[in-house]
């Protein structure tokens, strides 16, 4: 492994990736991303993420392997990236053959480790669709837009293990107290998008990609509300 980019950072270790994807997607969240982007820290806390099998149809590994999905296949740790709607997503390998994580979407998280400009460096790499600043909440509200705000790129870094001095997930003692598990976005009908496999902090549902506790939706029938310690 890299030198530490400073003595008391905490990279998260491969051995932390290696477990199923389901747990993998829980204990993610609250866990904060680091890129040196630019030659300067950014950084975002997971508050979103989404389990994906090799044996389920929602999954981009249940359609055999690629080399561009050779990620998928390697032991956990290793980032898989791909374009959604023209788009970079970022992905993390879990325990099997074929099994990952998608960080679906986080929160800017500023601390001394960050550039002491990071926010606005943030908001510069993620204006809004008009070219104005996009709101803090909304900067990382979804997996193309964390990584836009990021400075993420599937050709940097898919494929690759995470590099402390350039890319790294780090535990900073940031813990949900609740978290809720719904349904994933986006999965077409027939690939098994009943499953719930998608897992939100519940302390940050309404900055996720689509509120799971909006108007209309039923607890026990929609998403299921948890209390981390239990689980």
């Amino acid at each position: 492994m890299s030198a530490l980019p400073w003595p008391d950072a905490q990279p998260l270790p491969d051995s932390f990736f290696d477990r199923d994807a389901q747990l993998l997607a829980r204990e993610l969240l609250g866990k904060v991303i680091r890129h040196c982007h630019q030659g300067h820290w950014l950084a975002a806390r997971i508050i979103e993420t989404e389990a994906y099998y090799l044996a389920e149809k929602g999954s981009h590994a249940s359609l055999g392997y690629t080399e561009k999905r050779r990620a998928l296949f390697q032991g956990g740790g290793h980032i898989y990236m791909y374009y959604a709607r023209g788009g970079d997503s970022l992905n993390f390998s879990a325990h099997g053959p074929g099994n990952a994580v998608l960080i679906k979407s986080a929160a800017p998280w500023l601390d001394r480790h960050c550039a002491p400009d990071a926010l606005q460096r943030m908001q510069a790499n993620n204006p809004s669709a008009s070219g104005s600043v996009r709101a803090t909440e909304r900067l990382c509200a979804g997996q193309t837009l964390l990584c836009k705000a990021l400075g993420l790129k599937v050709p940097d870094w898919d494929g690759q293990r995470f590099d402390p001095q350039r890319l790294f997930a780090e535990d900073v003692g940031e813990r949900p107290t609740q978290l809720i598990q719904t349904t994933r976005l986006g999965i077409p009908d027939g690939r098994d998008e009943h499953l719930l496999y998608r897992f939100v902090d519940a302390a940050y549902a309404r900055q996720c990609t689509r509120n799971p506790l909006r108007r209309g939706q039923l607890e026990h029938h929609h998403y299921h509300l948890r209390n981390t310690e239990e689980l």
